[in-house]
């Protein structure tokens, strides 16, 4: 089985194609728990990407927010096969 590679992805309220932040597995774990609440609330978080970049998300411009793995063939939102 492939390493998992999880990254952050935004669907932006405005529309557009999703953005994604690759993560490691550690920034994925904590941020996923808190996700929900980030979107709620309209919280600016900062990020640490994979690369060790830091990116300050404004969450009121997102309508949804998840971590999946990059890896994952067949990508179907909310499906995991």
């Amino acid at each position: 089985m492939a390493d998992e590679k999880p990254a952050l992805v935004l669907h932006l309220a405005g529309g557009g194609e999703p953005l994604l932040f690759a993560l490691t597995t550690e920034e994925s774990g904590k941020l996923a728990s808190r996700l929900t609440q980030l979107v709620k609330s309209g919280a600016v978080e900062p990020v640490t990407t994979k690369d060790d970049s830091v990116v300050a998300i404004n969450f009121a411009h997102v309508a949804a927010a998840y971590v999946d793995d990059l890896n994952r063939k067949n990508r179907v939102f909310g499906l995991h096969p």
